[in-house]
């Protein structure tokens, strides 16, 4: 089924807004992280937030994977040898739990609940149901709580599917990224059509409520009638969401991309083409583009929230769960309250030492100022719902006028809106079917700390 949907595509306009700016996940950018940021400042943070009684969104990082993708740019352990590193890890894990579980308001409930990495299906199921059972043991769960996990479908079997259905989770994602054997073998990630086509049954018999996948285009070998092929199997997947990435070359960062051949890369016109082909093809899959690189069904209940424009963004992505604070445990896992974000340590050593020693694990983090969560709320209802009601705004942040103090972004933006990515009314913004493709772009003319850090390293746009 083809769906009406207006993204517009005009490869001028991207290669002339295509620049390396954040792509937004939070507010000010984790680049304004610091290691002034205490865990004193934390503990009066989540006292001061148990007063707002926002439900929680918790978020928990299974660090290890037995294999290195040599596209990868997450925070991962590479090791075959779980007995060795899964038990300890699960005891400093239960050990953060039962410290910072007492700071939060036990009336708090849960609408959101992730297990990332690394490989959550690293763990096998006994591990699986002790971590679940400790959760269950600190915390209080609405009844339509979304509770989610990543998994690797090399490391699966119908009955581990099975068995995380029915402990509980209801949503689940695994990564496609390109069906093309080349493509997979040169960046060390090898799953043969039948794998994939055969984890989508057993989640689907498993009865998961959604099943979300992701892609990356850009990587090796990838041209734009290989990528079509990936594209056409992936509607035949037919997953409900899909997250679409943008590969982000940087060997000098991330040390195993120097596997890559440079020549073996598409050139920047063959990557356009390949993210617009993408585009039109989901689209008559049945797929509508929900922003920046997700796109979902129609009838999924991130569409539905876009539509009434009620959708939400955090660290964890796009969601249709209001304002929750994050909590977020494990090595590296970044949490994010009201005014603060902090993030623990990012290697296991630091990780451990500091739980030893009878701290919370944390390493570096941001306070908010009132002007930040104002421009936060701005930057996400642009990113999410593609619009801006100016005087919602005004009246949330008591501003008098919100042309008035917002003069010189808004001066800015009608470059943009001359080029027609957005139009600019007398009551609110609205972004264009291009400005759509764009939207970091125009949530960038808000952001008033990323301006001054010129030497910072972030995604391109497109």
């Amino acid at each position: 089924m083809q769906v009406e949907q207006k993204v517009a595509f005009d490869s001028d306009l991207i290669k002339k807004y295509d620049k390396a700016i954040p792509r937004y996940t939070s507010y000010p950018p984790a680049t304004e992280f610091s290691t002034e940021f205490t865990e004193a400042d934390y503990r009066e943070a989540i006292a001061r937030n148990n007063l707002r009684q926002a439900p929680l969104s918790l978020y928990f990082h299974i660090p290890f994977c037995e294999t290195l993708c040599y596209y990868c740019g997450c925070n991962t352990i590479i090791t075959k040898l779980k007995e060795k590193v899964v038990p300890p890890y699960l005891k400093y894990l239960f050990t953060e739990i039962e410290r910072v579980s007492p700071l939060i308001d036990r009336n708090r409930t849960v609408n959101q609940l992730h297990w990332g990495g690394g490989t959550p299906n690293y763990l096998n199921a006994p591990q699986v149901e002790s971590l679940w059972n400790k959760i269950q043991e600190h915390y209080t769960f609405e009844d339509n709580a979304e509770i989610s996990l990543e998994v690797n479908p090399e490391h699966l079997d119908k009955n581990y599917v099975l068995f995380l259905r029915s402990l509980g989770f209801n949503r689940i994602s695994f990564g496609v990224q390109d069906f093309n054997p080349k493509v997979q073998e040169a960046i060390n990630r090898v799953q043969p059509e039948k794998m994939l086509f055969d984890a989508m049954d057993w989640m689907r018999s498993a009865g998961f409520e959604g099943v979300n996948i992701d892609l990356i285009y850009g990587l090796p070998y990838q041209n734009l009638e290989t990528f079509r092929e990936t594209i056409q199997k992936v509607i035949k997947l037919n997953p409900d969401r899909i997250a679409l990435f943008n590969f982000a070359y940087l060997p000098t960062l991330r040390p195993a991309q120097k596997k890559f051949p440079i020549e073996s890369l598409p050139q920047p016109a063959e990557k356009l083409a390949i993210f617009q082909m993408t585009i039109e093809e989901l689209a008559k899959g049945g797929y509508l583009f929900i922003g920046m690189d997700h796109f979902a069904k129609p009838d999924d209940e991130l569409a539905i929230a876009q539509e009434k424009g009620v959708l939400h963004r955090n660290f964890q992505g796009y969601t249709t769960k209001p304002e929750s604070e994050l909590f977020a445990f494990g090595v590296t896992s970044v949490s994010m309250l009201h005014d603060i974000y902090v993030q623990n340590h990012k290697n296991l050593k630091e990780y451990y030492q500091a739980i030893d020693e009878n701290r919370l694990p944390i390493a570096r983090g941001v306070k908010l100022t009132p002007q930040d969560i104002l421009r936060r709320d701005i930057i996400k209802e642009l990113m999410c719902n593609f619009k801006l009601k100016k005087q919602a705004i005004a009246d949330k942040y008591n501003l008098d006028n919100f042309d008035r103090y917002f003069a010189t972004e808004l001066e800015q933006l009608k470059t943009l809106a001359d080029d027609g990515l957005l139009t600019l009314k007398a009551d609110e913004i609205e972004i264009s079917p291009i400005g759509r493709l764009l939207v970091r772009n125009i949530a960038y003319t808000f952001d008033t700390h990323t301006p001054l850090r010129k030497d910072q390293r972030f995604s391109r746009s497109i």
